[in-house]
This record gives structure tokens, C-alpha cells and sequence, in this order.
């Protein structure tokens, strides 16, 4: 029986594949100078993610073994074909923010990871949770990173928002304090690493914390046999 609640664990924390994995980062350094970047780029990923892995699952049982990476990289291929044209078409402005990264993300090794170690192992339904799972935890990372490099960038938050959710979406964004002058180190891909680098470290911290706090497994006293000669 498939346990939800492990595999939504897995993908929001234990192996976060933004902070555990360690895997995407080339988009997640360099398009998350906003947030908003950061929440379009992870909405797509995340739809990618789920559509592939459902299609990976449906297929498992036709595809052979010899063949299945080539037919996995065409199913991936042909979501993100249809992904960026839908952004293409309704949010043309974050399709000219996100660029070439929009469709680099037939390359994201989470994708064809999930596809390989899971959706190819499990039913429809367990490998669509195990995609939604596993993109919401890398669109929350790019979120808390792209909020961080753009608080400390220029100051603001939500800035661009009208680029992914319409023209009623400029009034979202919020000034938190006056910059004069951009802080180009949190909007350059070095503050990225940076910043990232705090995040897994305070993961870790959270992680050691968690592990203290937990009891530990009772010793099971030890039974000593001894074997007993009978001299005649």
C-alpha cells in the first residue's frame, strides 16, 4: 500500500530536490532574481513533473527496458513543448523573463529522475502525487530564494507579478524599503549560490534539531548463553 504521507515527506523536505538533491540548480541560480520568476518557473516544472510522471506510469508496462530513457526524454519533451506555449500565449512577459530556461526544462534532472526511480515503479495516481510532491518542494525553494534575492536586491517583493497572473496583478507588489542603488550581488547568479548555501544550511540545522529532539530507541538488554559441558 502506497504511504502518502512518506511521499509527501520525501519531496517537501527529507529529499527536497532543491535543497537535498541538489538537482536543477542551473535555472534555480539564475532566473529566481524575483519571486516571480521563481513561482512561474516552479509552476511550470511542477506541471511537467506531474504530467510526465503520469504518462511514465501509464506507459511503464509497453516500453522496453532498452528504450525507456529515449521514450521518457519525449514524453518530457512534449510537455514542455505544450508548457511553453501555453505561457507563451497568456503570460508572453514571463515567457520573455524565463528565456532559454523555460525549455531547458526537458534537461532538469528532477524530471527524468522521478520518471526513472518512481512513475516507471508505481500506479498513475501514486506517481501524479509523487510529481506534485516533489514540484511543490522545488517551487518553494525557488520562492524563498527569489523572495530573499529580491528583498535584499531592490527592495521589493512581487515585483512583475502582472507578468504571470495579468494586469490586475500590478497592485501586488510590495515595497519593503527604499533602494537607490540595486544590490547587484543578490541579483547576479554569485548571490544566488550564496543565499542557496544558507538554505541548505539551515536545513541542516533544522534536521540536527529534529534528530536531538527525538527519543532514543530503548537498548534491548543483551542474553549472555552459556553452554554447559557434561563431564562423565
Amino acid at each position: 500500500m502506497t504511504n502518502y504521507r512518506e511521499i509527501a515527506w520525501q519531496g517537501l523536505w527529507k529529499n527536497n530536490p532543491g535543497l537535498v538533491q541538489l538537482l536543477g540548480l542551473c535555472p534555480l541560480l539564475a532566473v529566481t532574481a524575483t519571486l516571480t520568476n521563481a513561482l512561474g518557473l516552479g509552476v511550470a516544472t511542477m506541471l511537467v513533473l506531474i504530467g510526465s510522471n503520469i504518462l511514465v506510469s501509464l506507459v511503464r508496462d509497453y516500453v522496453p527496458k532498452e528504450i525507456r530513457i529515449p521514450v521518457f526524454v519525449m514524453i518530457i519533451a512534449a510537455l514542455v513543448t505544450a508548457v511553453q506555449l501555453l505561457i507563451n500565449a497568456y503570460a508572453y512577459g514571463l515567457y520573455l523573463s524565463l528565456g532559454i530556461f523555460l525549455p531547458l526544462i526537458v534537461t532538469n534532472c528532477i524530471i527524468i529522475g522521478r520518471a526513472e526511480a518512481f512513475a516507471s515503479r508505481n500506479n498513475a495516481f501514486s506517481a501524479a502525487f509523487d510529481g506534485l510532491m516533489m514540484g511543490l518542494g522545488f517551487t518553494l525553494v525557488l520562492a524563498v530564494l527569489g523572495a530573499t534575492r529580491e528583498i535584499l536586491g531592490q527592495g521589493t517583493l512581487f515585483d512583475g507579478a502582472d507578468q504571470l497572473l495579468g494586469p490586475w496583478a500590478k497592485t501586488l507588489t510590495i515595497q519593503v524599503w527604499q533602494v537607490d542603488t540595486p544590490f547587484l550581488l543578490a541579483m547576479l547568479p554569485p548571490g544566488a549560490f550564496i543565499v542557496m548555501g544558507l538554505l541548505i544550511a539551515l536545513k541542516n540545522v533544522i534536521d540536527k534539531k529534529l534528530k536531538e529532539r527525538q527519543p532514543e530507541a530503548a537498548v534491548q538488554p543483551s542474553v549472555t548463553r552459556a553452554r554447559i559441558t557434561k563431564v562423565s
